[in-house]
Parts: C-alpha cells; sequence; structure tokens
C-alpha cells in the first residue's frame, strides 16, 4: 500500500496541477476589447471591459476582465486563461439614496 502511495505522489508531482500547467506553457489567447464598462478598484485604477476570446478553445465567448493600463475599443488582450470572469462592477451610492 505505501508504493502506491509513493507512485501517485511522484504522479501528481509529475503533472502539477491543471491551472498552473496552462499558465507556465505560455499559450496566451487574444481577445477583442468590445466595450468599456466602467472604472474599478481603490483608486480606479483599474478599468473593466467586455472582450470577445477570438482564439483557442473558448473561441467566440464574451467575457468581462479587468484591465490595468490604458485600454480602448479595439485593442486585443492577451489572455493566460479563459475560465474565470472578472465581478460586475457594483453601482454607486447616488444623492438622497438614502433619504
Amino acid at each position: 500500500m505505501a508504493k502506491t502511495q509513493q507512485k501517485t505522489k511522484q504522479q501528481q508531482q509529475q503533472q502539477g496541477s491543471r491551472g498552473s500547467d496552462k499558465i507556465i506553457s505560455g499559450e496566451a489567447v487574444p481577445a477583442l476589447v468590445q466595450e468599456i464598462i466602467g472604472r474599478t478598484g481603490f483608486r480606479g485604477e483599474i478599468t473593466q471591459v467586455k472582450c470577445l476570446v477570438t482564439l483557442g478553445r473558448d473561441k467566440g465567448r464574451e467575457m468581462r476582465r479587468n484591465v490595468k493600463g490604458p485600454v480602448r475599443i479595439g485593442d486585443y488582450l492577451l489572455l493566460r486563461e479563459t475560465e474565470i470572469e472578472a465581478r460586475r462592477i457594483k453601482s454607486k451610492v447616488t444623492k438622497g439614496a438614502y433619504t
């Protein structure tokens, strides 16, 4: 029984986790920025955009991503992974909301 446990541990170490393999392999997927949704982050330094994945397994998928730095409609983003999508920006409280 100990030998089988050692073999499985060695196999896991060789394989790694699924997510880490994708990032290490360097396969970036291009995505076209279609819409700028808004600014987020503590100081507003992050821009949330809606982009369309143009290649890869999720080709044609429209997803929401957070981008740091200058970005405009028509730019291409190189995404390391396409499984995780950014959370929606919560609407801010406007004047008179509490009255």
